[in-house]
């Protein structure tokens, strides 16, 4: 029995020797600043007032700014449209689509919200977190939403 523990101890600890890490990029605080400034100066473009919510790849608030004059409101639903694009890898428009489309089902998935305005942010080829904006109408939020992506572009 004694030999049979040691050989089992001794693969227990040959096992993890080849396991390798993920090579992965993780978003930044400075990262989800620059990200909500490219979208503040969108909606500013445009004189709508919006909160904007930045989260990282498991769904974690980063960072959240409510310009001046927007309904509280607001606050939850950014943040809701930023989870539902990085939990379901893809824009809240997407889920959105669906449930227009006929599936209400989707309306009983948990902590999704199927409103455009959420966005994910991918960086080469890896999903680091999502954007989402509340505060004016839903294509509004999205278009808002595409100008924080968009300044991904220029980070390393």
């Amino acid at each position: 029995m004694r030999n049979f523990v040691i050989t089992l101890a001794v693969l227990a600890m040959t096992i993890p020797a080849g396991a390798q890490l993920a090579n992965k990029k993780a978003l930044t605080l400075a990262a989800a600043k620059t990200i909500a400034a490219a979208a503040e100066v969108e909606a500013k473009k445009n004189n709508w007032n919006v909160v904007i919510a930045v989260v990282d790849d498991g769904a974690n608030l980063i960072y959240l700014q409510r310009m001046d004059g927007t309904q509280i409101g607001s606050v939850d639903i950014a943040q809701m449209k930023a989870r539902t694009a990085i939990r379901m890898k893809r824009p809240s428009k997407a889920l959105e689509d669906v449930v227009v489309g006929g599936r209400n089902t989707v309306l009983k998935l948990p902590d999704v919200l199927p409103v455009e305005g959420g966005l994910p942010l991918t960086f080469d080829g890896q999903m680091i977190g999502a954007i989402g904006v509340s505060g004016v109408t839903s294509v509004q939020d999205g278009q808002i939403a595409a100008a924080g992506v968009k300044s991904l572009e220029g980070m390393k």
